[in-house]
């Protein structure tokens, strides 16, 4: 583990029109030492061609490709298993940071002794225009916070390796963020939030997690096989989330 160093963990798959974008505004950052270690999960689009300059231009870009189509659960863990950081900070392939994040949230760390934390953030289109909706966080999420409704942007997380440790994500095709989250949640008490808007996330018509109805047989399969909720707790925390989407409340 290196000390200051912040590793940022970047699973993809076919994102070659959004990588280098994202990329850019981690290289952008006011706070210099991370490294990025990207794992593809055998993208078929040029993602590996438009990384080549890139990582020639910046040594500390890494780029790792799956032996097989795994999907982004595997990615990210062996993400996380390649990491060297005294941090490590999640960034999507096709998410954007804002120049001073990593800093900030740095400094909001160490200030106040937290070992895990989020920010506020943004949603922004296909063409990298704000959708002016601001996803807010909250104080502090705990286990049980967080199964109600995820106040949490995948890509505005950051955590101390040397206290918390590396982590495997479980391997669920959608929802394994969550699932990474309260795995975590289980060694340390809170994510401690931000409010300031440090992120921003895109939406993207055909992504994995735009069709909403697919999505609940993946809650089922996080509250009942990896969280081993009731029946009853599952079946309530499912429908708090369709009652949200119903009424766009998040």
């Amino acid at each position: 583990m290196v000390k200051g160093l912040v590793s940022v963990i970047m699973p993809t798959y076919n994102c070659g029109r959004f990588i280098a974008e994202t990329i850019a505004s981690i290289q952008a950052q006011t706070y210099e030492n991370w490294e990025i270690e990207i794992v593809d999960d055998c993208s078929t689009d040029d993602t590996q061609a438009v990384l080549a300059p890139l990582m020639e231009q910046d040594k500390r870009i890494h780029y790792h490709c799956l032996e097989t189509n795994s999907g982004a659960a595997v990615a990210r863990t062996e993400s996380m298993r390649l990491a060297r950081g005294e941090y490590i900070a999640f960034c999507d392939s096709d998410d954007l940071w804002m120049p001073d994040k990593l800093e900030r949230q740095i400094t909001f760390m160490q200030e106040n002794s937290y070992a895990f934390s989020c920010t506020a953030y943004e949603q922004i289109d296909e063409e990298s225009n704000s959708l002016n909706r601001v996803i807010k966080t909250v104080e502090k999420t705990d286990y049980n916070r967080l199964l109600l409704d995820c106040p949490v942007g995948n890509s505005s997380v950051m955590y101390n390796v040397g206290v918390m440790g590396k982590f495997e994500v479980p391997n669920i095709r959608k929802r394994n963020d969550d699932a990474l989250w309260l795995n975590m949640l289980k060694k340390e008490k809170y994510i401690w939030g931000m409010p300031d808007v440090l992120m921003r996330y895109r939406i993207r018509k055909n992504s994995i997690s735009s069709n909403k109805l697919s999505v609940i047989k993946y809650h089922w399969i996080l509250y009942r096989q990896i969280e081993h909720l009731s029946v009853l707790r599952s079946v309530f925390h499912i429908g708090f989330w369709c009652f949200l989407k119903v009424f766009k409340i998040k």
